[in-house]
């Protein structure tokens, strides 16, 4: 019914208030010119307003044409095939393009890269751990995987993303999982992971966020609650001891790693926009005159310890040296020269 509702109600409502929001676009152009030499910031409204407007617009053509290709493919008939797969793909590779090249222009940001990428080892499946701190590190990670290395990503996102409408049907086409970080009794969420990382190839990239949410200090807190809760003491105390990382959550972790035996570890730290966990800090940055530095660590399979415990420990130490990466990475301010604090 939840999905029913999704489909039926939220994605025409999401074309819709495009529509609308191109014909009163002058309306707003001069309702964002006026406050933004009001407000403090550089233009701070505009620059706003045209991130809104092309992700509304990016979203309304993405169901457009998710609709035709639906179509096209019987109704949904063969929409699972590898040719079918392929375009959609691509119509991700594109979107991400355009939205990420707009984005880092307009919101003023720099984004480098540093340690192996994740090509050292071409013809090699990957998983991809990553760090979750900050609006678009998702995005901006699928796009360096996508963009810079011709990775074909399969991705494990938390259900609350479903209820955007293009991600939802897009992600209902290609290779991807919506989880709980919470299931309830009976959810066997380690089975889903373990059957989307199953049967990669060598262009694959399988991505989970082993924190399961952005770093805040609250959910840092609840997350060392929680392993005092189960009696796990010493990952307890060495979670306290990382202040810029949530504990991770191995169990998904593990099942793609026993699901995907051929696959190499690439480990995945960034900066630079961790520091923005409100809508309030986002537009207090506008401009974010911010670089991002994305490090990548890639550690070949014959290096991953074998075993439960041992591997839940292999997990927590390269967290640790996260951890500490990002300590010693603050993000860079542009516009003056000075590291933020």
């Amino acid at each position: 019914m939840t999905r029913l509702l999704r489909r039926v109600v939220l994605a025409p409502a999401a074309v819709l208030l495009t529509v609308l929001l191109w014909v009163t676009l002058p309306l707003w152009l001069i309702a964002a010119a006026a406050l933004s030499p009001v407000l403090p910031g550089r233009w701070r409204a505009l620059r706003l307003l045209w991130v809104v407007i092309l992700y509304l617009t990016c979203e309304a053509l993405l169901l457009v044409v998710m609709f035709g290709l639906w179509l096209a493919s019987g109704f949904g008939w063969r929409l699972r095939t590898p040719y079918f797969e392929g375009i959609h793909y691509d119509l991700v590779q594109g979107v991400t393009w355009l939205f990420f090249r707009e984005s880092r222009r307009v919101l003023r940001l720099r984004i480098t890269t540093d340690g192996p990428a994740p090509d050292a080892h071409p013809g090699t499946p990957l998983l991809v751990c990553c760090r979750h701190a900050g609006p678009g590190d998702s995005f901006t990670l699928i796009y360096a995987l996508m963009h810079w290395y011709s990775r074909e990503p399969r991705v494990v996102l938390k259900d609350t993303l479903a209820w955007d409408p293009a991600i939802d049907v897009l992600l209902g086409r290609i290779p991807a999982r919506f989880i709980s970080t919470n299931p309830g009794p009976g959810e066997d969420f380690e089975s889903h992971i373990a059957a989307l990382a199953s049967g990669l190839d060598d262009n694959d990239a399988f991505v989970i966020f082993p924190e399961g949410g952005n770093f805040t200090p609250e959910r840092r807190q609840r997350a060392i609650d929680r392993l005092h809760r189960l009696g796990m003491e010493r990952m307890a105390r060495r979670a306290e001891e990382m202040t810029n990382v949530l504990a991770p959550r191995p169990g998904g972790f593990l099942a793609a790693l026993d699901a995907a035996p051929d696959a190499d570890v690439v480990l995945v730290a960034h900066t630079g926009l961790d520091h923005l966990r409100t809508v309030a800090d986002v537009w207090r940055e506008l401009p974010m005159d911010k670089q991002l530095i994305m490090r990548w660590w890639q550690v070949p399979r014959a290096e991953i310890p074998e075993g439960r415990e041992a591997r839940i420990d292999w997990l927590y130490a390269w967290w640790e040296r996260i951890d500490t990466w990002v300590e010693e990475n603050r993000p860079e301010d542009l516009s003056s020269g000075r590291s933020g604090s």
